[in-house]
């Protein structure tokens, strides 16, 4: 079975939704999903998920950078994090300085706190970064070098989308590299050659649902179900078998969000 690593599920339904969508999942071969957060209703809506689905669904909480320079809740969220639903991860969260390079030093501060977030409970980071290669890196090695745990259970640059150098540097820091919709995609070239290159053991997959539907599903909302066209193409990239890429990205995942 496929676990998909990273998935918006308020993005994809309401509440009375959820099952169908579920249901659609496992019928694809899909039986885990992570519901990210990352804003005050997703991450009350993807702890609620995790508390109907335990089976299936495990919750990632977190501020992520739109909420810079705003008055967020860390009482709020931590609260969330010490609750009775285990949260498998801080997140989503980052830089992005593609659409909001005027607030970079607002997000580069609430990337540091949800860092000592993640710290503080032992969780592993979700992170989002666009064109901020540099800051992303320097606050991860801050980050790597004051906090305790595992060193495989850092966290995973999620939907991937940079070069083969960042790449190297993310992977020196012992983060895990996700790989969503975008490299099935005609004009993803360069970062299929980031997918041959990424080791086994740091590998994951995604929706990013309901965003980014993989080819040949392009203009529909994504979901969980539709993870297994990512694998496909990685699968080819790499001259592997699916089922091999299936079952290492599942054997990833596992570990770093400690699902056992």
């Amino acid at each position: 079975m496929y676990f998909d690593s990273h998935v918006h599920l308020d993005g994809i339904s309401d509440r009375a939704g959820l099952p169908d969508v579920l249901q659609r999942a496992t019928d694809a071969g899909v039986d885990r999903c992570i519901a990210i957060g990352g804003t005050r209703e997703g991450n009350t809506f993807a702890i609620d998920a995790a508390r109907a689905f335990p089976e299936r669904v495990r919750a990632a909480t977190g501020y992520d950078r739109d909420y810079a320079g705003t008055d967020y809740d860390l009482d709020a969220l931590e609260k969330l994090l010490s609750g009775d639903t285990p949260v498998a991860a801080v997140g989503e969260t980052g830089l992005d300085y593609h659409y909001s390079a005027d607030t970079a030093t607002a997000q580069k501060q609430l990337f540091e706190e949800m860092c000592g977030m993640a710290a503080r409970h032992g969780l592993p980071l979700v992170i989002h970064s666009r064109d901020a290669d540099a800051d992303t890196l320097a606050l991860l090695a801050n980050h790597r070098s004051s906090r305790q745990g595992a060193a495989d259970r850092l966290g995973v640059l999620h939907c991937f989308t940079g070069s083969v150098a960042f790449a190297e540097k993310l992977l020196e820091l012992d983060l895990y590299i996700s790989l969503s919709g975008i490299v099935t995609f005609k004009n993803a070239r360069a970062l299929r050659e980031v997918a041959a290159m990424i080791p086994d053991h740091r590998l994951l997959i995604e929706t990013d649902a309901p965003y980014l539907a993989p080819v040949p599903l392009r203009g529909n909302p994504n979901e969980p179900a539709y993870v297994p066209h990512v694998a496909a193409t990685i699968a080819d990239v790499r001259n592997v078998a699916v089922e091999e890429i299936r079952d290492l990205t599942r054997d990833n995942a596992n570990r770093l969000f400690d699902w056992h």
